[in-house]
């Protein structure tokens, strides 16, 4: 998980999806026993750690 200041707050922002993205989300979110808001923070949580693994990933190939 992204490491966490104590200093650090929750952002709130306006999310503009489609009916259809909504949908799958939210049954998505309800098999994992999480709120549609928890869903979209652990996916987007995961794209980040992702993004950084690979990076570190380049650096050692470079």
């Amino acid at each position: 998980m992204i490491l966490k200041n104590e200093n650090d707050e929750k952002k709130q922002i306006v999310l503009r999806i489609s009916s259809s993205l909504w949908k799958e989300l939210a049954q998505w979110s309800a098999e994992e026993f999480r709120s549609i808001n928890g869903q979209i923070e652990y996916l987007l949580t995961e794209c980040v750690r992702q993004r950084k693994k690979g990076k570190k990933d380049t650096e050692i190939d470079a």
